[in-house]
């Protein structure tokens, strides 16, 4: 970094960046904990409840597809606005859902929304933040994260405790989408300075007597004009992450079979987690408001550590972060499907589910970082867009395994499944992170 290089001021884009991500991570916060209680209270079994819940992150690997075409064409500010609103469609039907099979379609829906914020953030977090504070800068949007998966139950058990319905929490998201919408129509575009919806500029092309190779952690080898950005960047990295999704992901095949496999592992055991604790919370005999009211207690913890994860992270490396973070929600995992004998079972929940939540912590913004690690320095859109196609393919299967594993046998059962994947992982990060990022960033 040179002396006459401007530092990077997080002011900027705190407002038109974080503000919008904070709400919409609120509603989503408030509902997560709910979805399998609101199925459940409408007759559905508990491994019927369990796929109900798993919809919201298969309607995010499915939206990943579509959604780079999305932004790309219309513009991140526009996009985010219309994710907002098909949102609040989503969740006009779960409010009204007469069964856990109409409750299951307003979820995938509001999946499939969240999926064009996921891009839009990453795609201007990575081009905008310098190198030396990455870590610390993804792991403060990871914290955005952790404050609405915080603040958003503690909301949801105030509100199903004043209305006595457990599907009434669905409006929090409602307020939290209309509410960001409004924030990204009111506040300028850090990218453009601009207000309002408006139609995109459209990126311009490199000149070809201009490129430059550059080679990145993977081996692959990229041809970009870094000395000509195009007029809207955020639009035209979005527009490379989405083309030819596959083709990238055949292209870079080893190390996302390799590294990737293990980043998937890691969002498996994260979104599990939000699965497992709400139905086990519901097999213990836990009421709506207590439920949400633990879940956002463990919640708490995990938002406290968001920062400390980045400061490790570029202190002494990612394993540091890594490792740590799986094995402690492997060991979690299977001390949950242990204590499903015990007297003292809602205690240990309640202790469990803190302690996922600190090693969850103690790994915020690792996804992220791996992928911004990996990606070519000159054009990253492409890799990024399969990295996190990858990492949601490992978030959108864990709670389908945990339905399933339910189904033909028991909740506990299904959490030590999820154990034995977190060591599977940590083992797998352990061989290839030392063999795919240089000695300074393992």
């Amino acid at each position: 970094m040179t002396s006459d290089t401007p530092a990077f001021d997080f002011r900027a884009v705190l407002l038109s960046g974080f503000l919008p991500a904070a709400l919409f991570a609120i509603g989503e916060g408030a509902i997560i904990p709910i979805i399998p209680i609101a199925a459940s209270s409408l007759g559905a079994s508990l491994a019927f409840a369990g796929f109900v819940a798993a919809l919201i992150l298969v309607g995010e690997l499915i939206g990943d597809v579509p959604s780079g075409v999305v932004v790309a064409r219309i513009g991140e500010r526009n996009a985010m606005i219309g994710a907002a609103v098909v949102s609040v469609v989503g969740l006009l039907v779960c409010t009204v859902a007469p069964n856990a099979w109409v409750l299951a379609l307003g979820v995938f829906l509001v999946g499939v929304s969240t999926a064009v914020f996921a891009l839009a953030r990453h795609a201007y977090m990575t081009t905008a933040i310098p190198l030396h504070i990455r870590a610390r800068a993804l792991s403060s949007l990871g914290g955005v994260f952790r404050f609405g998966y915080f603040v958003g139950p503690f909301i949801a058990a105030g509100v199903v405790h004043l209305t006595g319905t457990t599907q009434s929490a669905f409006w929090i998201h409602i307020v939290c989408c209309l509410a960001a919408a409004v924030v990204l129509l009111v506040l300028r575009d850090p990218a453009t300075g601009a207000r309002g919806l408006r139609k995109p500029p459209r990126a311009s092309r490199p000149a070809p007597d201009r490129m430059t190779d550059v080679t990145d952690a993977t081996g692959t080898t990229d041809t970009t004009n870094p000395a000509e950005p195009p007029a809207d960047t955020g639009a035209h990295f979005v527009q490379q992450e989405a083309h030819g999704l596959f083709r990238t992901i055949r292209a870079n095949r080893a190390v996302l079979l390799r590294l990737g496999s293990g980043a998937g592992l890691i969002g498996a055991l994260r979104a599990g987690r939000q699965v497992i604790l709400p139905l086990w919370a519901v097999s213990v005999g836990l009421d709506d408001a207590t439920a949400a009211l633990v879940i956002g207690i463990a919640g708490a913890v995990d938002f406290a550590l968001f920062y400390t994860s980045g400061q490790i992270m570029d202190r002494w490396g990612r394993l540091a972060s890594a490792l740590p973070c799986m094995l402690g929600l492997s060991v979690s995992y299977f001390l949950l499907a242990w204590s499903g004998h015990l007297d003292a079972r809602v205690g240990w929940f309640v202790a469990i589910a803190i302690g996922m939540s600190l090693a969850n912590g103690v790994g915020s913004g690792i996804l992220m970082t791996l992928g911004a690690d990996l990606a070519p320095r000159g054009n990253p859109a492409p890799f990024l867009g399969a990295w996190r196609f990858t990492g949601d393919f490992g978030q959108a299967a864990a709670p389908l395994v945990i339905a399933g594993v339910t189904a033909v046998a028991s909740i506990a059962v299904a959490s030590g499944v999820m154990g034995v994947l977190g060591l599977v992982g940590a083992g797998i990060l352990l061989r290839y992170v030392p063999r795919y990022l240089p000695r300074q960033l393992r």
